[in-house]
């Protein structure tokens, strides 16, 4: 059972200071730090390719990653089955699971279906989970709270919100955060809401670890006190994105800002051209890591889109 304090308001520096030490602790022991939003990787013929799953988590591993993101958006759980959503959990558990923690998307605009999705995915040797909040039908904020509480109480796997109100419609809202923080297994936020009054906001206010779900704001908010980052752009530059959070965290503000903006030009590249999952699949093919592409609607890169992609990472200092 994960123990954490009381989501309640912190009556000093020196209380605000050691909660914060205690949520970052306990993030990256579920988590870790240096994280990716790891791609699906299919066969040219547009099957699930766990040989090519298992290689690439081991290079992004040994790259400095210690943690991936399965079954997320970027890995197109839009488009996959359950049973290769399992699938792809324990071949990537087999071949990395003792180096790295590995966290399951469970979400969805269905509460049963997002249950089922986090027992799967426990059953597959999980270390912890993802849950989105539900996308289309836009619930009341007592619907998210349901929603997620329901998923949280499914298995015993500890849990990182994903809050992205431009892709879902639907933002977390700060008394709901401040009750689900209060969860015992749900620990963690991925913050792509592009908000950093409510970040600051609820890294004082809740025990929550807070990782960046987007990567222009990596270095802003681990500056804040975010424990680390869930990135896309890592999976190019992972042993750069572990070097920035390490620096972030020790207090090197130049070393990790020096990082930050030689990465600006790639992230900009991979995650405003095209959708950031067909940009770093074109990425991945060029480097001969993976075979397929991706699975309608999302589009592969053409040819000239790809050679654009390329040129502008190697103008931004980086030849893939």
């Amino acid at each position: 059972m994960i123990t954490k304090p009381a989501s309640e308001p912190v009556a000093s520096l020196g209380s605000l200071l050691a909660q914060r030490a205690e949520a970052d602790a306990r993030g990256a022991e579920a988590f870790g730090r240096t994280v990716v939003a790891m791609v699906t990787p299919f066969t040219a013929q547009g099957e699930l390719d766990t040989v090519a799953a298992a290689r690439l988590a081991t290079a992004l591993v040994d790259a400095g990653c210690d943690g991936l993101v399965l079954n997320g958006t970027t890995g197109e759980s839009a488009t996959t089955t359950e049973e290769e959503k399992e699938r792809l959990v324990r071949a990537v558990v087999e071949a990395v699971g003792e180096r790295a923690r590995i966290i399951a998307g469970a979400g969805s605009n269905d509460t049963a279906h997002s249950v089922l999705l986090a027992k799967q995915a426990h059953r597959a040797g999980a270390h912890g989970l993802l849950v989105v909040t539900p996308y289309y039908n836009r619930p009341s904020q007592a619907g998210v709270l349901a929603h997620m509480t329901a998923v949280a109480d499914a298995t015993p796997l500890p849990v990182m919100l994903y809050d992205i109100p431009k892709r879902t419609g639907v933002a977390l809202e700060r008394e709901t955060m401040i009750r689900l923080a209060a969860h015992p297994r749900i620990i963690a936020n991925k913050d792509a809401r592009d908000d950093s009054t409510f970040a600051s906001d609820m890294i004082a206010t809740t025990p929550l670890a807070w990782y960046s779900g987007d990567d222009i704001n990596n270095l802003p908010l681990l500056a804040i006190g975010g424990t680390g980052v869930v990135s896309v752009v890592g999976h190019l530059v992972a042993d750069r994105l572990a070097a920035l959070t390490a620096h972030a965290r020790a207090g090197q503000l130049h070393e990790a800002t020096a990082i930050h903006l030689a990465l600006t030009g790639l992230t900009i590249a991979i995650m405003t051209r095209m959708p950031g999952v067909v940009a770093v699949k074109a990425a991945l093919r060029h480097r001969g890591l993976l075979g397929g592409g991706v699975r309608l609607p999302l589009v592969d890169a053409d040819r000239t889109s790809t050679r654009k992609l390329l040129a502008e990472c190697s103008a931004a200092g980086f030849t893939l």
